[in-house]
């Protein structure tokens, strides 16, 4: 059968790509092929997902019809175009979708001449379905282009369209953001557990209010202000947290993280 999907780099986010193109069957696993150096990870995708593994970047990008996935790191995104630059002379035009952090539509252009390219930045929620991707389209993507890119990130989670421009933003605040939010888990976790509570029990307490409060913001659209003044009641024990968190500069600590992360997306990019 004929190659469609061809994923470069098949680590955690190359991965969740796959299984759920794989598992809602947008892709057969006879029509994916995977590159990937580590010659363990090569024997676990292949046996998994029941698809093609190679380690040779350049057959991947000749054999796939549509789409050529681009997951790998950044730092190393150079040495890959290199080396994939004697194959381009080929007539061949898939569409490359690259979810490399800080890399421009313009590298990815210069790189690719003549090729449509999607720039995208999906989080690691997308492992279990659950992600959003923010993508941004290069200057020889069609409708049909667009189309595939959206289907394919919608198997992970949420897409959003936005200009290039915010790219490095979106990197900052939800290619970033999964960690932020973990470490405040861990943190009302550590503050149950100084209060008294088992540390089994405080986990659950810490996580489920996440979800919990990410579902009904999500659900009943509200602003988040709006929850936080429905919680804080006069003189009550949500206020006196909220007060120690603005003397702590918590709101100040989460803007900065984010704009710190958007800065060294814009760095790992030239």
């Amino acid at each position: 059968m004929t190659i469609k999907l061809g994923l470069i780099g098949g680590g955690v986010m190359g991965e969740a790509l796959l299984s759920r193109l794989i598992a809602r069957e947008i892709y057969q696993p006879s029509e994916v092929m995977v590159s990937e150096p580590q010659s363990k990870r090569q024997s676990y995708l292949r046996q998994k997902y029941n698809v093609t593994v190679t380690t040779d970047n350049g057959i991947v990008f000749t054999e796939a019809t549509e789409v050529v996935l681009l997951a790998v790191k950044p730092q190393v995104f150079s040495a890959i175009a290199q080396e994939l630059a004697d194959v381009l002379t080929i007539q061949i035009s898939p569409l490359v979708i690259s979810v490399l952090a800080g890399v421009s539509l313009n590298q990815l252009e210069s790189a690719f001449p003549q090729l449509p390219v999607v720039r995208a930045m999906p989080n690691t929620p997308a492992t279990v379905g659950a992600g959003i991707t923010a993508m941004c389209l290069g200057a020889y993507t069609s409708a049909k282009h667009q189309k595939i890119a959206h289907q394919i990130f919608a198997a992970v989670g949420e897409v959003v369209e936005v200009s290039e421009m915010l790219m490095d933003a979106v990197t900052g605040l939800s290619g970033s953001g999964p960690a932020y939010v973990a470490l405040m888990v861990e943190s009302l976790a550590d503050g149950g557990v100084a209060a008294g509570l088992p540390r089994t029990i405080a986990n659950q307490l810490a996580l489920q209010t996440v979800l919990g409060t990410a579902q009904l913001l999500q659900e009943n659209k509200i602003h988040p202000a709006e929850l936080k003044d429905r919680v804080t009641s006069p003189g009550g024990t949500t206020i006196a947290g909220v007060a120690q968190l603005e003397r702590a500069g918590f709101r100040s600590a989460v803007i900065e993280a984010v704009k710190a992360a958007t800065m060294r997306s814009q760095e790992l990019g030239k």
